[in-house]
């Protein structure tokens, strides 16, 4: 099992968890988050902007498939313009080595 975190802009999170739903990726967790990234923050005159509303959004996937598909989906929906922009987000994969559901106490694979 993989998971998969994206920071997104928050104006972007709607239409990819709507796609992510119809490819058939409906459980994803979804938090507010604030952060920069290498840009430092926006500037705006002589105000600097180094905590810049984003959403983070996870979800778990079974295999290497599935992860290119979610990574396709959320690159696809979350990128700005032609090229995309700075600010646009990231997209994190790690392993997953163990998950429990807590009602049941059984372990998920």
């Amino acid at each position: 099992m993989l998971m998969i975190r994206a920071i997104v802009r928050p104006e972007k999170s709607n239409i990819i968890l709507a796609e992510l739903n119809s490819a058939g990726f409906p459980a994803v967790t979804k938090m507010d988050v604030v952060g920069r990234g290498k840009q430092r923050g926006v500037k705006v005159g002589e105000v600097v902007y180094d905590e810049i509303p984003k959403e983070m959004l996870m979800l778990v996937v079974q295999d290497e498939k599935d992860k290119d598909d979610v990574i396709s989906i959320i690159s696809k929906y979350a990128r700005t313009g032609d090229k995309g922009a700075f600010g646009d987000g990231k997209i994190f994969v790690t392993a997953v080595e163990e998950a429990y559901t807590i009602s049941s106490g059984t372990k998920t694979l």
